[in-house]
């Protein structure tokens, strides 16, 4: 894993350039685990956005993904849903060629990382989890196990599609 003081950082790149910033905003995110479920709150909004930016991944995003992983592996109590969502949407993202190639000294941590989301899910089981912590969990299981098409399927579900699926009302079939 890449260690937020290595000065590499800088050389690594996010969507809005250098991303020298991403350590500090790391370590905020180990001071602050608990759900939250404002959607602009820090470090989460800027890490979204510069990691997995409409969709588009970054060496950075890849450098990151051990830390956030790591944070959530030791967390206790509950955890905010984007530990499990930032990681799946960052691998479904490199998986559709949204990014760039996995730099070298990074594959091995971050291959490990989404490999050991089914331990960080498996370690947050026993709490009570809302909606968007379960979809976000099973999407992480899916990207972990390989499953990129269920996991991306699982992460746009929101309660419309949902009310459709549990209808069986997908309209009319050609």
């Amino acid at each position: 894993m890449l260690e937020l003081d290595d000065p590499r950082w800088s050389a690594l790149t996010h969507a809005h350039g250098s991303a020298a910033d991403i350590p500090d905003l790391l370590r905020q995110l180990a001071r602050t685990t608990d759900p939250n479920d404002n959607y602009k709150s820090e470090p989460w909004f800027t890490l979204w956005s510069s990691l997995c930016h409409q969709d588009d991944v970054f060496d950075a995003s890849y450098a990151a993904v051990p830390h956030i992983v790591e944070i959530a592996c030791k967390a206790t109590g509950p955890l905010d849903f984007r530990f499990f969502q930032l990681p799946a949407a960052i691998e479904i993202a490199r998986n559709k060629g949204n990014g760039p190639q996995i730099p070298g000294h990074l594959a091995a941590t971050y291959s490990d990382a989404i490999f050991r989301l089914t331990d960080c899910v498996a370690l947050h089981r026993r709490e009570d989890w809302n909606e968007p912590v379960l979809l976000s969990a099973f999407s992480a299981l899916a990207v972990a196990k390989g499953h990129q098409r269920i996991a991306e399927a699982i992460m746009n579900l929101d309660d419309d599609l949902i009310e459709k699926l549990i209808a069986s009302d997908f309209g009319e079939q050609s």
